[in-house]
């Protein structure tokens, strides 16, 4: 009788009516109808039941260890003008937080130690351990924190972070590639490809600034495996 996209909702309101002689009295039934949009509520619904029935909504943040012996940091730069010159840093520690859906929970933090800084050669090795440079006898450490990882999609991220070289702390901004599952060598682990550039004097090390170029480029392979206690839980 009615469209199934309508709700009818039926009221019944008495009447009393009173005749003319005031003798009598009738009261009567009349249905008096409150259509109700069906196919708006049903949308509605759906919608409710699938944003609370959503993985993403639920999902666990997950926390990821630096596999220390597999990650690798490099930084380049040009020297002389034209000159090609490039160093690495190991022993990277840290953790990386991951929470599915909220990338504002997101987190990356690591610590790399001076000391493990080699260069193409020991003389240029020595130069940037020095005071001229990083200082690793009274600086020991490379400190970088996030303050908000942004999924750009398709395994692109832009992370901005505090990067703390000697004491001094600055903003940076990395561009960072998160490795797809073809590339993973277990389902537990992640491989999170970052790089920058930085001004090495805005470091106070501005040493040799005629012959070395003030820009310093840093390429960050990360590997990470799930903490022990999140791999434990995982299914």
């Amino acid at each position: 009788m009615f469209p199934h996209t309508r709700l009818q909702a039926v009221v019944h309101r008495i009447l009393v009516i009173e005749f003319p002689n005031n003798s009598l009295k009738r009261a009567f039934v009349r249905p008096v109808c409150f259509e109700e949009n069906y196919g708006m509520t049903r949308i509605a619904t759906l919608l409710a039941f699938g944003l609370l029935s959503s993985p993403m909504l639920h999902a666990t943040p997950l926390t990821y260890q630096v596999a220390t012996d597999r990650t690798d940091i490099a930084l380049s730069w040009n020297a002389f003008g034209d000159t090609f010159s490039q160093a690495r840093l190991s022993g990277v520690t840290g953790e990386v937080l991951l929470d599915p859906g909220h990338d504002y929970n997101d987190r990356i933090n690591v610590k790399i130690p001076v000391s493990t800084l080699k260069a193409s050669n020991d003389m240029l090795t020595w130069q940037l351990k020095s005071q001229l440079f990083f200082d690793a006898v009274r600086y020991r450490d490379i400190i970088f924190t996030s303050t908000r990882v942004v999924d750009k999609g398709q395994g692109q991220y832009k992370i901005f972070g505090l990067l703390q070289v000697k004491n001094v702390q600055r903003p940076v901004i990395l561009e960072a590639t998160m490795a797809g599952k073809e590339a993973l060598s277990s389902p537990d682990e992640l491989v999170l490809f970052a790089t920058t550039t930085i001004s090495r004097s805005a470091f106070k090390m501005d040493r040799l600034a005629i012959l070395v170029d003030d820009r310093i480029k840093i390429d960050i392979a990360i590997r990470a495996h799930l903490a022990p206690d999140e791999n434990a839980s995982s299914p």
